[in-house]
Parts: structure tokens; sequence; C-alpha cells
């Protein structure tokens, strides 16, 4: 077996490589993607068994593809683990290229779970019709200060046809007439497509009977539901809902040692779209549920509402999670884990349950 330690940028890599047979070490330089695909395919032509290990990127799609086409075995390693265990303080492309081989050669490498294809692309899909939501947003938000320059205030019924009129027929100078013509085209053009996406969205869902159940729980709708799905993929890979706080990035920071412990915001690892979907939820969740609401009221005059919601988002996702888990619906999870977030069970949910 050929064993392969991959220092990946979007621009080269850096590999080091062991021949198990023969025991001759090689290190290289590859460029992208013309000298890396050269060198796979020819590596892979001499029919020997190959192991690629390289750290998580965020720009390495093409390199995966070429490395499942040629039937080359890929592992992806949690970049923060392989880090943490090097020893020495130097960092040169070509030493960090060799802590990866050697990791993989004692057996010792952080691999992390990789999504199929199927649910990388729609996730594609999600973060799509996400930044077409947002891209409308700063839109109106321009059109609004346009109204209110010319002391009209009607928020919402701004976009209703009386209220379009209204905008269409003030007299502005001509850059700022253009702005608004070419702000209003751009609206027209975005809503159809956050339509068109909305429609596939749906339907997606349909297919997925874990994000149906997921809906069932106030708040919760269909994109953050799938979103969930997706990003979490199977729920046995986490053994308590501390550690799925952990993934989405809404745990704080911690700085302790000895006597002393210090902490600080959420981390804000993993997804920033389900962080911010699960706060969004949150926040209806919480005006749906009369316990909910109680607690988040006391957590806003506690701590101030920034950090109450994002309390209630990580209590969210903790539910989820056990929805996901158990596969539960809401009416189901209000029977059997009714104690969801209360002292003396863990993660919410009775030990009878688990």
């Amino acid at each position: 077996m050929i064993i392969i330690g991959c220092d990946y940028h979007p621009g080269f890599q850096q590999i080091a490589s062991v021949d198990n047979e023969t025991g001759e070490l090689k290190e290289q330089r590859l460029g992208h993607p013309e000298s890396a695909e050269k060198f796979n395919r020819e590596l892979a032509g001499q029919g020997r068994s190959i192991r690629v290990g390289m750290e998580a990127s965020g720009h390495a799609r093409w390199f995966e593809r070429l490395l499942a086409e040629l039937n080359i075995e890929l592992r992806i390693g949690d970049a923060a683990k392989i880090s943490a265990k090097r020893v020495s303080k130097r960092r040169t492309d070509r030493l960090d290229a060799q802590p990866i081989l050697k990791l993989l050669l004692k057996d010792d490498f952080p691999q992390i779970w990789v999504p199929s294809g199927e649910n990388r692309d729609l996730r594609q899909l999600l973060w799509h019709r996400h930044r077409m939501v947002q891209a409308r947003t700063r839109i109106m938000n321009q059109l609004q200060a346009v109204a209110l320059n010319e002391g009209v205030r009607c928020k919402k019924k701004l976009w209703r046809e009386k209220g379009r009129k209204q905008l269409e027929a003030f007299r502005l100078a001509p850059w700022a007439s253009r702005r608004r013509e070419d702000l209003l085209k751009l609206l027209d053009g975005v809503n159809p497509t956050i339509a068109e996406l909305t429609q596939a969205l749906d339907q997606e869902v349909e297919k997925s009977a874990a994000a149906g159940r997921l809906m069932t729980h106030p708040g919760v709708g269909p994109l953050t539901a799938l979103a969930f799905v997706l990003i979490i993929g199977t729920a046995e890979r986490f053994k308590c809902g501390k550690q799925i706080a952990a993934y989405i990035g809404l745990v704080p920071l911690e700085d302790s040692s000895g006597e002393r412990r210090r902490l600080g915001h959420i981390t804000k690892q993993g997804s920033s779209m389900l962080r911010f979907l699960l706060v969004e939820a949150a926040q209806v969740a919480a005006r749906s549920i009369p316990q909910w609401r109680n607690q988040y009221f006391h957590l806003a005059m506690r701590r101030g509402r920034k950090i109450a919601k994002v309390a209630m988002a990580r209590k969210l996702a903790v539910r989820l999670f056990w929805m996901m888990r158990q596969g539960w619906d809401y009416e189901q999870l209000k029977k059997f884990g009714s104690n969801v977030g209360q002292p003396g069970h863990r993660d919410g949910v009775k030990s009878n349950t688990e």
C-alpha cells in the first residue's frame, strides 16, 4: 500500500508518501489541478492500494471527486486535532504534510464524518435560498430607506400594490431615480427565484421523514428541519445533547485552569446557517410554548435578549436532536421527554427513554 499525507491548499498541495513494500519516502509539491490529477492518475494506474489523508478543507470538492473516480481511499481529518498533535513549533507546508503521514502510519489519524454527495448538493439548495433571501432583504431595506427619505413610513404596506405605486411615484433626482429603478428590477428578479427554490425545498422535505417529524415542533419550518437533518447527518454520531450544541457552536468558549474558570462568547463553530435558523426558530417557539416564553423573558431580564435567544436556540437544538435520534414527533416528545432542559435529566430526556 502507498500512504500519502497531503497538506492541501487552494492552489497546490504538498505531499509526503511512503511505499509500505519498499519503505521509500517521497516528498513532492503538486500544482492544481493539472499536476495533482496527472500524479494521482499515474499512481492509480499501478494497480496498488492507495490511502490519502488530508485536513478538512472547504475548497477540495474537485480533488475528492477525482480520488473517488480513481478508487483511492481518502481520509479527511479534524484540522484542530491534527494541529494539536504537532510537536514542532515550526510550520511550513513540508512540515505540515509529514505529521499527517505519521498519523496515518500509526493509525492515529483523527478522521471525521463526511456527508455524501447528495447531502452536499442539497446543502447547496439551502445555502442558495438562504443567500437569495438575504439579498432580497438588503434590497428591500434600501427601498424602505428611499421611502423614509421622502417622508413615507409604511413598513410592510410598501410591498403591496398601493405602496409600490407610491414608491414609484416619488419625484427623485436623476441618480436617486436610477437607483430606485435598479433596485425594483432586482427585487422583481429575485422574488421568482426564491419562490422556485422554496418549491424545490418543500419537495425535498416531503421526501425526508425525519424532517417531517421535526416540523411538528412549534417554530420549526421546512428550511430549519431540512437543514438540521442534512447538517447533523446521523444522530447516532452524537452521544448527548451537549455534543450537538458544541457541534453547532452554541457552547461558550472556555479558558480554565486550576481553580480559575473563564467562559466567553459562544464558539460559533459549525454551520453558521444552522445557528441562524435555530435562533430564528427558537424565537417563534418561545412565543408558541408558554413555558418557553416564561424562560425566555426570565433569561432576557437577567442576562439580556441576545443571550436569551442563544440559550433558547441551544435548547431547541437539543430537543430536535432527541426527536431525530428517537424517531419522535412533537407529541411523542411531550409524552416521553416532557422534562427537556430540566435539572435531573441528562440533556432533558428521562433516563427511561434513552
